[in-house]
């Protein structure tokens, strides 16, 4: 069913009825302002809706949306897709005049703080400047320090309006004739979406270990040819799918390493390169790690906003795997951000679409979202809410979902998992499953794992007057010591 039908607004809704329907007053709020300025307009209807009194039936009649996608996207169950029901939305409750600019504010304010940038976030999205965003990024990675010409590490009203241009931008164009250079063919542009696929199962299969220089070299072949290669329309826009494709590797594998500056510089210009391309998917892909990256090492309301504006983005594509692995990535911020309510929805919305299978336009990069990965992170949003009994019991759930060659997954929801049950005071339990973690972590190579590790042996000190305990923090630190070697 359509969330819009512009002939449903009723007669009777005139101005005189929208202004009795939605008092000025309901707008003066703090939280009204903070929902407008995200895009957050389930957060904004809720808080209208409550400071004015009036009823789902009457935003309906005001605005033209269904009824039922109205008590959905309050729920957090629907969001808000595309700019026509955006403007039915705000138009039909009668936004002041004087808040609109509050619907564009995050990119006049990114544009005051950031003057003194290298790389201005909210310049025009020309793909010359999407080569020189990965250009920059990756000449940052490379040598392992952060200069002048590498885009600023961004949060709060520079990472939204960064996030919220990639859907409005307009698209480049990207032919590139008439110069001299190394003519870019289908086959050539097959072969290097090969190496960026094959780094990416080395990744899944032993964690990123030293495979960020090898992909940022491999990165670096695709920025020459985009700088000097002949290649026309279509052309182009697959070699910055390319492009966009290994650098949201390469920013996953610094992430994974513990670079996280230099990973957020690397996905920033990922996210270039993938609007460059044309492919909603791979914009979608790029925000979902710039949402684990806001989540894990920055503000878990920029990976709400990033994975609400990927959504967005990718309405129109048959994808509820793809939508399913976003659904986890919105659950995470609100669990770090202590909203219950809402990561419990999110969750359950991504295992309903998990269980239908794989779309048409799931990307092929997807394979790895199945219901083990789903339970994998529903676990760890109980963590983080502070239910280990729960948390506990999905993980439980998950390890029997998850492939045999999934070693860095596995060993990551294990070791949350052995954290959550000494948490919820199964110290035995815990503590069998830290042993089991540290038998399979030897050939695994990443911070993230690290930082999981840690957390488990410090709840294990918890109990260090047990046997089973201090045998635990016993091979644990050994383990850890030939890990920092």
């Amino acid at each position: 069913m359509s969330q819009y039908n512009p002939d449903s607004r009723c007669a009777p809704c005139s101005r005189a009825s929208i202004a009795l329907g939605i008092p000025d007053r309901a707008w003066r709020d703090e939280e009204v302002y903070r929902s407008l300025s995200t895009w957050d307009f389930a957060s904004l209807l809720r808080h209208v809706r409550r400071r004015s009194g009036v009823s789902q039936k009457a935003v309906r009649e005001l605005t033209g949306l269904t009824q039922g996608f109205i008590s959905e996207l309050e729920n957090g169950h629907k969001q808000v897709e595309g700019r026509e029901t955006i403007i039915a939305l705000v138009s039909g409750l009668g936004l002041p005049a004087d808040l609109r600019p509050l619907l564009l504010a995050p990119f006049a304010q990114a544009e005051a703080e950031s003057e003194a940038a290298a790389i201005d976030p909210v310049l025009p999205w020309t793909s010359a400047r999407m080569v020189t965003a990965l250009d920059a990024a990756v000449g940052g990675a490379m040598n392992g320090l952060t200069r002048r010409g590498v885009i600023a590490a961004l949060g709060g009203a520079g990472l939204t309006s960064y996030v919220l241009q990639t859907a409005i931008a307009p698209q480049e164009a990207m032919a590139a004739t008439g110069r001299e250079g190394i003519r870019v063919s289908d086959p050539l542009l097959s072969s290097l979406q090969t190496t960026t696929d094959a780094l990416r199962q080395a990744d899944a299969n032993h964690g990123s270990g030293n495979l960020a220089r090898t992909a940022a070299t491999h990165l670096k072949v695709c920025l020459r040819l985009l700088k000097e290669g002949v290649y026309n329309e279509a052309t182009g826009r697959r070699l910055a799918a390319v492009a966009a494709d290994t650098a949201i590797q390469t920013g996953w594998y610094l992430f994974d390493s513990g670079a996280h500056s230099a990973a957020q510089n690397l996905l920033l210009g990922a996210l270039r390169a993938a609007h460059t391309s044309g492919d909603s998917r791979l914009r979608a892909g790029a925000l979902s790690f710039i949402a684990i990256h806001s989540y894990s090492a920055g503000d878990p309301r920029d990976a709400v906003t990033a994975a609400r504006t990927a959504r967005q983005i990718i309405v129109d594509q048959d994808a509820p795997a793809l939508h399913a692995m976003l659904l986890t990535r919105q659950a995470r911020g609100h669990a770090r951000l202590q909203e219950d309510r809402l990561a419990l929805a999110s969750l359950a919305e991504a295992q309903e679409l998990s269980a239908r299978g794989r779309g048409e336009d799931d990307p092929h990069w997807l394979y790895w979202i199945n219901p083990g990965e789903i339970q994998g992170q529903t676990g760890s949003c109980y963590l983080d809410l502070g239910r280990p009994a729960q948390a506990a019991e999905v993980f439980a759930q998950a390890r029997g979902a998850l492939g045999a060659d999934e070693l860095r997954t596995r060993a990551q929801f294990l070791s949350r998992s052995a954290t959550a049950q000494m948490r919820a005071g199964d110290a035995d339990g815990g503590c069998a499953a830290g042993h089991e973690v540290l038998s399979m972590v030897s050939g695994v190579q990443s911070a993230r794992l690290d930082e999981n590790l840690a957390t488990m042996l410090a709840e294990a000190r918890r109990y260090s007057s047990t046997a089973p305990a201090r045998e635990l923090l016993e091979r644990g630190h050994t383990v850890m010591q030939e890990r920092a070697a």
